[in-house]
């Protein structure tokens, strides 16, 4: 059983904005990263004003990517355009955790990788090689749940989580240029931007229902071009053996408001916001921050957690109900319409989405 002060499980924004935080102040903490080489997670591709802010406070700058400097929303029946209070990014998960873990390790955090949790048991984690006991644990697996990490599974139709990229393409990058795209259809929606190589980053939540109607994922990105039309015109760049990443069950609207001690839950291990609202990155890297700050600060895990979820309750909510009124077909007009008349809407829900630190 290898002893350690603290672990943090998962070397995603999260886990890594913790380990700088605290890398930086002198400690040397331990990351576990399940993948042998950074991956390309499935996520919308999309870091906010806000979120790169956060990133340069934790010495990320110069990152290459795609400029957005406004929204784009399409609906079966119409479409509408707002600009953006500050330009955003759209950024590959690759790059992004590459050069977030490699700060981390500069500033003299330890990584292993290839280190798969298996089970945890308070702050014990069990892999399938062997046991950790850390004084203290960062929870920070992102999407994926461990065995014993407390996460509840959905009821009812639970939400799914899909990614495709298209292109890269001329033609492409020439119609979705400087926009982040959300594209609402029949219990579901879809955020489209660009990456850094020039292909784009197509992020669906769906409805478990509406994927088994269509009878496959590529179905159903053929059935909801049919439905947006704007959308189907993006999807002729959608290869025939692209690969359709897919995550099952995704709980959004929770927020964990406790924890047992000794262990930390940040990013989508303490709350999981719909990503329409385009600040995911802006809560894994509030929480990484706000985690390290407090195991610096010697807080306990309790304290920590009743403060996230505090300063996530409003945000997640916000999110929550937008996702719940843009899913129902009736309604996604009537949002389309309502940005048009009021073009700053956009700039009010990224205020009230916003996690602050």
């Amino acid at each position: 059983m290898r002893r350690e002060d603290t672990i943090i499980l998962g070397g995603g924004p999260a886990g890594s904005a913790a380990a700088i935080t605290l890398a930086k102040a002198g400690e040397r903490p331990l990351v576990l990263e399940r993948q042998r080489e950074t991956g390309d997670a499935l996520c919308g591709g999309f870091l906010s004003w806000h979120s790169l802010a956060l990133l340069e406070r934790l010495g990320i700058e110069k990152l290459r990517g795609a400029t957005v400097d406004h929204v784009r929303l399409f609906s079966p029946n119409g479409s509408a355009s707002a600009r953006l209070p500050r330009p955003a990014l759209g950024l590959s998960r690759r790059q992004l955790d590459s050069r977030l873990l490699a700060h981390a390790e500069a500033l003299g955090a330890r990584v292993e990788r290839e280190v798969t949790a298996r089970a945890l048991d308070g702050c014990t984690i069990r892999t399938d090689g062997e046991t950790f006991a850390p004084d203290r644990l960062l929870l920070a697996t992102g999407k994926h749940d461990v065995r014993g990490g407390g996460r509840p599974k959905p009821d009812g139709d639970p939400a799914l989580g899909l990614r495709v990229r298209l292109g890269p393409a001329p033609a492409l990058t020439r119609l979705v240029d400087g926009a982040i795209e959300l594209h609402l259809f029949d219990r579901g929606y879809a955020g489209l931007v660009l990456q850094e190589d020039g292909s784009a980053n197509l992020c669906l939540a769906v409805r478990k229902s509406r994927l088994n109607e269509a009878g496959g994922p590529r179905a159903l990105l053929h059935a909801i071009g049919r439905d947006v039309p704007a959308l189907g015109e993006r999807l002729a760049w959608l290869a025939d053996q692209a690969a359709i990443d897919a995550i099952a069950s995704v709980p959004y609207g929770w927020r964990a408001t406790g924890t047992t001690p000794g262990v930390y839950r940040l990013g989508d291990q303490a709350g999981v916001m719909p990503s329409l609202a385009g600040e995911g990155m802006g809560i894994a890297l509030t929480s990484g921050l706000l985690a390290g700050e407090a195991v610096l600060a010697g807080r306990p895990a309790e304290a920590f957690q009743r403060d996230l979820a505090r300063r996530t309750g409003r945000p997640i909510a916000v999110a929550r109900a937008i996702l719940a009124f843009a899913e129902r077909p009736p309604r996604a007009p009537l949002l389309v319409r309502t940005m048009r008349l009021a073009p700053g809407l956009a700039t009010l829900l990224a205020r009230a989405t916003r996690v602050g630190h």
